[in-house]
């Protein structure tokens, strides 16, 4: 029964899930260097990776997978490879397609169940490199990717040790249900804002894809999006078959290397189905954690940058826990 109590307990402040929620965006001011490289996919596109490397270089490395429209940039995925980089670790940043700054060449980019660029990403890593440990991390819709990737157990490299993944909506249609409520408005528009541009971009480039530009500038919410958008461009029905499929939550049970998902019960972008209680207490190898506090990709504890590392030094913990 593998269900972690966390000792997740921050001070009065960020027990405000939204105030916890979007701190590191807002006041998070770290910057890193990255040595980027840009990879070709079998479907003539391309996929930006952006190395960030301990001195000396490790025999670990972290690959981590960013949410909904961030990127290696986004203030979480600096926060950790800082941390790891720190704790002689490396760390390579993941940037889905459409992602990096560059838009990529094809109609379509990325979704939260396309599973084949984070693979290919693994693959070439384990190849090319000799690293004598591999830990996979995601957070949000980058940790629902890493999920379902661990559970399809297809041809999963050796020298993968394990996955983290922090605050997943691994039942996509119930987070999109609680992201359409009132009090995420401001999450919602955020995402729709950038989603729709480059949706409207691709269906300039890309006429022949049929895209309805009204529908686009119309969509409130992801089941609006998923429909005029995601729906079409990755030969889906409509968005609930996408969900259906994309979801992590069906491949949880199939996990069989070592793997921690936190998800904070306040978390307003998971509904009640995003709790995997069920899956992990018959899995050995899937561990949840679930703190009452967190909000999404927050787990903030302090206003001092160097103090403020809860989830990071959990993610170091358990990479320490899985490659000793």
């Amino acid at each position: 029964m593998p269900l972690i109590k966390s000792n997740y307990l921050p001070k009065f402040f960020f027990k405000n899930h939204h105030f916890n929620t979007v701190y590191k965006t807002l006041f998070y001011n770290q910057k890193i260097e990255y040595k980027r490289k840009r990879l070709s996919t079998s479907d003539d596109d391309f996929i930006a990776i952006d190395f960030s490397l301990a001195t000396p270089q490790s025999d670990t490395v972290v690959i981590a997978s960013h949410g909904l429209e961030g990127s290696s940039q986004s203030k979480y995925i600096i926060a950790v490879a800082k941390y790891l980089n720190a704790q002689a670790i490396d760390v390579v940043a993941l940037n889905f397609r459409g992602c990096s700054g560059e838009d990529n060449l094809k109609a379509y980019s990325y979704h939260s169940g396309k599973t084949d660029d984070l693979r290919m990403v693994v693959t070439y890593i384990a190849h090319h490199f000799n690293y004598k440990h591999i830990v996979l991390l995601g957070y949000s819709m980058g940790g629902n990717v890493t999920l379902k990737y661990m559970g399809e157990n297809k041809a999963i490299p050796k020298a993968v040790k394990g996955a983290i993944a922090l605050s997943v909506p691994c039942d996509l249609e119930g987070s999109s249900g609680a992201l359409a409520q009132k009090t995420n408005t401001v999450y919602i528009n955020r995402f729709l804002k950038t989603l729709k541009q480059k949706a409207l971009l691709k269906a300039d480039k890309f006429p022949e894809c049929n895209l309805d530009r009204e529908k686009i500038l119309a969509a409130k919410n992801f089941t609006d999006f998923d429909n005029a958008v995601t729906a079409p461009l990755f030969g889906f029905k409509n968005a609930q078959e996408y969900w259906e499929k994309s979801s992590s939550l069906p491949f949880l049970p199939h996990i069989k290397k070592p793997t921690l998902l936190i998800s904070a019960k306040d978390d307003s972008f998971l509904s009640e189905s995003c709790y995997p209680y069920k899956e992990a207490q018959k899995n050995d190898f899937f561990y949840l954690e679930t703190p009452n506090y967190g909000g999404h990709v927050g787990f903030n504890t302090s206003f001092c940058v160097k103090k403020n590392n809860w989830s990071e030094n959990r993610i170091y913990n358990f990479i320490q826990h899985i490659i000793s």
